[in-house]
C-alpha cells in the first residue's frame, strides 16, 4: 500500500468542494468549535481512527460556543480534504440539537447516538467513520464543519436514505454561523 499511496501523493480532492466553501452554507465564523482529543491542526489520536489501522472508530469529543439565537438545528459534516478522489470524502455527517452544547466521546456512532444527535449516511456508511488515509499518501486533513442553521432540515424527507452530496445543497440557507476544527492523521 505504500506504493500505492505514493503513486497517488499528487492526487487530492481539496477544498474546493467542502461543505465549508458552499455558496449556501457560507456564513459568519463566529462559533467557535474544539476537541479534548487534539488541537486545530494537531495529529488526532488512534482512538479516533478506523479499527482496521489500529483505531477504535470512536468519534472525538467536541464542544462549541453557543449558538445565536434563533438556531433551529446544528449540522455537523467531517470531511477528509486530502482524499485522492475529485470530492472530499464526508466521514460523518450528523444533525444535533442546539440545545447541546458538546458531544462526548462516541456520540457520533450509528448504533447508540449521543443526545440530540441524529446522524446520517456518509460516503462509506452511516455514522463516525475515523481516519484511515492509505499508507504513505501523506498526512490526510479532517475538516470538522459545524453549521448553526436557521431552519430545519425537512424531517418528512427520508434523510437517512440520501447520499451526503445530494443533501448538502439541500440545505436550506442562510446560514446564521459556522465554526470548524481540523485534526490530521498520516500513515
Amino acid at each position: 500500500m505504500t506504493l500505492l499511496g505514493r503513486l497517488l501523493n499528487n492526487r487530492r480532492a481539496g477544498e474546493t468542494h467542502t461543505a465549508w466553501n458552499q455558496p449556501h452554507l457560507r456564513g459568519p465564523e463566529q462559533l467557535a468549535l474544539t476537541s479534548q482529543d487534539f488541537d486545530d491542526g494537531a495529529t488526532m489520536p488512534l482512538q479516533n481512527c478506523a479499527k482496521h489501522i489500529g483505531g477504535a472508530d470512536l468519534s472525538p469529543h467536541l464542544a462549541w460556543t453557543p449558538p445565536p439565537p434563533g438556531t433551529a438545528q446544528l449540522l455537523l459534516v467531517v470531511e477528509d480534504i486530502d482524499v485522492p478522489l475529485a470530492k472530499p470524502a464526508v466521514h460523518c455527517l450528523a444533525l444535533i440539537d442546539p440545545a447541546t452544547g458538546h458531544l462526548e466521546p462516541g456520540a457520533l456512532s450509528a448504533r447508540h447516538p449521543g443526545p440530540g444527535v441524529r446522524v446520517l449516511r456518509s460516503t462509506v456508511g452511516r455514522g463516525y467513520h475515523g481516519p484511515a488515509p492509505i499508507k504513505g499518501h501523506g498526512p490526510h486533513h479532517y475538516v470538522f464543519q459545524l453549521f448553526a442553521l436557521r431552519t430545519s432540515l425537512d424531517s418528512a424527507t427520508p434523510l437517512d436514505r440520501v447520499r451526503p452530496r445530494a443533501l448538502l445543497p439541500t440545505v436550506p440557507a442562510p446560514v446564521l454561523d459556522r465554526a470548524r476544527l481540523t485534526g490530521v492523521f498520516e500513515r
